[in-house]
């Protein structure tokens, strides 16, 4: 993407947010004016394995292997069983809303919003539905050579695996 009062690039900053978590409400959200999207909440865990925390996503399915996959398990997550993703969340950002009923009536809240991007897999009442594709860059032998890689931790109570995530070094990314 171009500037229009200089025609030098526009750089952008990416903010990704990556986990496990519970697949939960999931609709499909009508606009008026435009295409209706998918939208869904992810319960994210985090914590100690034997005291886990959840923290709450509300998500627009953003791409469109992510779209399919949400889709295709939909009717899991309608009937209530235990649909666990590991997932990619880009442009997080706070929503603050007022509560217009029950006990919190008329007090602030807020809800953390993204943009689903990613999902590399996804378990069905403990069972693997859906594995996502090894990824064939062309910098991966360059990330094993300088040998940084980043350890994903999984659920240990759901005996999750922890695959491992390669990332391009600072100044790998700086040269391309």
């Amino acid at each position: 993407m171009t500037t229009a009062s200089n025609n030098a690039p526009t750089t952008y900053f990416n903010l990704h947010t990556q986990g496990i978590g519970y697949l939960n409400r999931v609709r499909e959200v009508p606009v008026r004016r435009g295409q209706a999207f998918m939208a869904c909440d992810i319960a994210a865990l985090h914590g100690a394995s034997d005291d886990v925390e959840y923290t709450r996503f509300d998500c627009k399915v953003a791409s469109g292997e992510a779209d399919r996959l949400i889709r295709e398990h939909l009717e899991d997550v309608r009937a209530e069983r235990k649909v666990l993703i590991a997932f990619r969340i880009g442009d997080i950002w706070v929503d603050p809303f007022m509560y217009e009923k029950g006990e919190r009536k008329g007090q602030p809240g807020a809800s953390l919003k993204g943009r689903l991007i990613f999902i590399e897999w996804i378990k069905v009442d403990g069972q693997f539905s859906y594995r996502a594709p090894a990824r064939t860059d062309t910098a991966a032998p360059e990330d094993a050579e300088s040998g940084e890689s980043e350890q994903v931790d999984g659920d240990a109570d759901q005996g999750q695996p922890t695959p491992a995530v390669a990332r391009k070094s600072t100044a790998a990314r700086q040269s391309a």
